[in-house]
């Protein structure tokens, strides 16, 4: 619950997977959500499925496209309450053959992509003395796998740069937390899968169980839903109290 109402959202990566439940359960919250994506169709598709939203071209990784989709949000709708990082992408390799362009593009996207939308919708939630940043980091933001250094680094320096965040403008009336999900059923993992598992030299089923879901104590996928109801319950008013904390949601670990 808040009492603040039809609260404008951004969420970034919103097209699709964790992005499009999160934004879902904003809108059936009441509340107008702003897509952003680098595909502008998908986002304005995204869009007109969910009702209460609009969809914005944005690449997170160039400050002139998110400094514009930010001024648009602001113009359509005179501020913004809520900003949920979600934009991510994944890239596989050992370390040691890890190309530098896909390592810039990774960490580019997840961590450079994070600043950039936190620090252009600060002045608007600075002027209205209210605002909530939810960062949707990774399990692997606490814990390495292999494979996967671009991602494990960025989704590290997320928690760190959403807690500074956290500290620096709580005077403000604004919290920022990270969400760490576990292995949740979207197209980024069941990509993966398939090349974890050649890379091993295993199958795919032993990928899922070695890579993915691991020591998990549920031992499932998560759904896209419970990150989102978490999400929703971070900008509430429940959690006003709840700021510079990296909450799990990971089916235990």
């Amino acid at each position: 619950m808040t009492t603040k109402k039809e609260r404008t959202v951004i969420v970034t990566g919103a097209a699709r997977g964790i992005g499009y439940a999160i934004a879902e359960e904003f809108v059936k919250n009441g509340d107008f959500v702003a897509i952003f994506d680098l595909n502008e169709e998908a986002a304005k598709s995204a869009a007109e499925k969910l009702g209460s939203a609009k969809g914005y071209k944005a690449n997170v990784a160039k400050e002139a496209s998110v400094k514009s989709a930010v001024e648009q949000v602001v113009a359509d709708r005179g501020t913004v309450d809520v900003l949920v990082n979600n934009a991510g992408l994944q890239f596989i390799s050992p370390t040691d053959e890890f190309p530098e362009e896909k390592w810039d593009l990774v960490v580019d996207v997840i961590l450079k992509g994070t600043f950039l939308t936190t620090k252009h919708v600060l002045p608007a939630m600075k002027k209205q003395n209210w605002g909530r940043i939810i960062t949707i980091s990774s399990g692997h933001g606490r814990r390495p796998d292999k494979y996967k250094s671009a991602y494990v680094a960025a989704k590290y320096g997320q928690i760190g740069f959403t807690n500074v965040v956290a500290m620096e403008n709580a005077e403000f009336g604004i919290t920022a937390n990270s969400i760490l999900p576990g292995p949740t059923r979207t197209e980024l993992i069941e990509k993966q899968l398939p090349v974890l598992a050649e890379k091993d030299g295993t199958s795919v089923e032993e990928a899922l169980k070695t890579h993915i879901i691991g020591n998990q104590w549920l031992g499932r996928l998560l759904e896209p839903s419970e990150i989102a109801a978490t999400a929703l319950f971070l900008a509430s008013d429940g959690a006003a109290a709840i700021t510079g904390e990296a909450l799990g949601v990971t089916g235990g670990e």
